[in-house]
């Protein structure tokens, strides 16, 4: 099991594993871009130096539009992924993704960057189902949660790439930037094979049995083989309809997990501050540190919290990491709320402008080390073969879905209460899915895709599976 390897032992003849999950994330950075584009972008975009002259309300559209993009491709993303296969679904996102970029770098108006984000929605809605399902049926169960996590941690690079560039460097570098990263994406994850999970699925068992062999240095290659043969012939018998993720309790216990983790992470605050990070810091009036230094070092923990979870998340467990990071993240935005609060009613907050500052830190670390990296490993383990595709890509939507209302909720509380109000919110939020995940989310930890199966379908309250 997982839960004996320990150290650098586990790593031990997955070289190729490793090579195909970190190509194949590479999408990821400069999906992680995007994502935090808005953030220097924006205040740049609305200043009297822009080369692009907007309102600040036309500008808010690039966040949402971004989630917009994500959505309308889901059907899309539920044709490719099963019909050309998870690496080809990849290559043709960061195909997109790359002429997206080239379209804001040389971008004359909002018109072209508004249509330039939507089609790069799309491009990450495909590439975030393709490249979790592609990962799952490559790794082994030992590290299969490491190997998962890769995907955040090239979003998280992405991340510190856009601030640390963004607000020093002129307007068309961090879009050039994610080109090169999308076309590298592009010219080297080519190279590598399908999944032999798809092959078998497509009826090729000789293809499916060349790229074991490449994922694989060493072991029982035909044992494996002939594993993944009986579960993908049983999952094949199984009816793979939108309405068996609802009919099916396996399924359906799956899919409301997936439902409040996606949703989770977006209630937990994570999207309006990446989003909005240069501008909350402005509001909290530090008197410390500039904000645009501030969220390099925020971007910075992320991707150290994140690298960190994804060394532990085979060695905890899933569901220990979720609870702690709900706990202090739900601590960590309560304290931002109390500031702005007392910031609002007329207090001389000024000597203790850095609450926000620490508090946005230790979230950073908090949030990166269960919220932002559990919920894409589990996605990744918990649907079925015949229906993963449908479910990965329901669950994205949720995940985008609940992106593009947080957001709206948020610039509604700000503007209507204040921005103590959505903090507020959002604390409470942290604690509701710390509770959640207590009482329902099963724990995948050293687990195959196929016992997973085994276990969401059994009777017994998924609490008790926590080994």
């Amino acid at each position: 099991m997982a839960s004996h390897d320990t150290g650098i032992n586990i790593f031990k003849g997955t070289c190729n594993q490793l090579l195909a999950a970190a190509s194949g994330s590479l999408f990821a950075i400069s999906d992680g871009m995007s994502y935090a584009w808005t953030a220097p972008a924006v205040p740049y975009l609305i200043s009297e130096h822009s080369h692009i002259k907007t309102t600040k309300y036309n500008a808010e559209w690039l966040e949402t539009i971004l989630m917009l993009g994500a959505l309308c491709g889901l059907p899309l993303t539920i044709y490719l992924v099963d019909k050309i296969g998870r690496r080809n679904s990849l290559l043709v996102a960061s195909s997109v993704n790359a002429s997206a970029w080239i379209t804001i770098a040389l971008g004359t108006n909002m018109t072209q960057l508004l249509v330039a984000r939507f089609f790069s929605g799309m491009a990450s809605d495909m590439a975030f189902v393709a490249a979790p399902m592609y990962i799952a049926e490559i790794a082994d169960q030992k590290i299969r949660g490491f190997l998962s996590g890769i995907i955040y941690l090239m979003m998280l690079t992405g991340c510190v790439i856009v601030y640390s560039v963004g607000p020093f460097l002129p307007f068309y570098v961090s879009p050039a930037i994610g080109a090169v990263v999308s076309s590298l994406e592009v010219v080297i994850f080519g190279f590598l094979p399908e999944t032999p999970y798809y092959l078998l699925y497509k009826h090729n068992p000789e293809a499916a049995l060349k790229s074991l062999q490449y994922f694989r240095c060493n072991g029982d290659i035909e044992k494996e083989i002939e594993e993944i043969s009986k579960a993908v012939e049983r999952q094949r018998s199984e009816r793979g309809r939108i309405q068996d993720l609802f009919l099916v309790k396996s399924n359906r216990r799956a899919i409301t997990t997936m439902t409040v983790l996606n949703g989770g992470q977006h209630f937990c605050a994570i999207s309006v501050i990446v989003m909005n990070l240069h501008l909350i810091l402005k509001a909290a009036g530090s008197i410390y540190i500039d904000s645009s230094i501030t969220a390099i070092l925020f971007s910075v923990i992320m991707l150290v919290a994140a690298t960190i979870a994804c060394l532990i998340v085979d060695k905890y467990g899933r569901k220990v990491l979720l609870v702690m990071s709900a706990i202090f993240s739900g601590m960590c935005l309560l304290a931002i709320a109390i500031y702005f609060n007392l910031q609002k009613n007329g207090v001389d907050v000024r000597k203790a402008s850095w609450i926000p500052i620490v508090a946005v830190m230790v979230y950073a670390a908090a949030f990166k080390l269960g919220l932002g990296i559990v919920p894409i490993v589990v996605t990744s383990e918990i649907f079925p073969a015949k229906i993963k595709a449908v479910g990965m890509t329901t669950a994205d939507a949720m995940y985008v879905g609940w992106s593009a209302v947080v957001l709206q909720i948020y610039q509604w509380m700000d503007r209507t209460y204040g921005l103590h109000v959505p903090f507020y919110f959002f604390a409470g939020c942290c604690f509701s899915v710390m509770l959640f995940t207590i009482f329902y989310i099963p724990e995948t930890k050293g687990k195959t895709l196929e016992e997973i199966q085994t276990m969401l379908k059994e009777e017994q309250p998924l609490l008790q599976h926590t080994s």
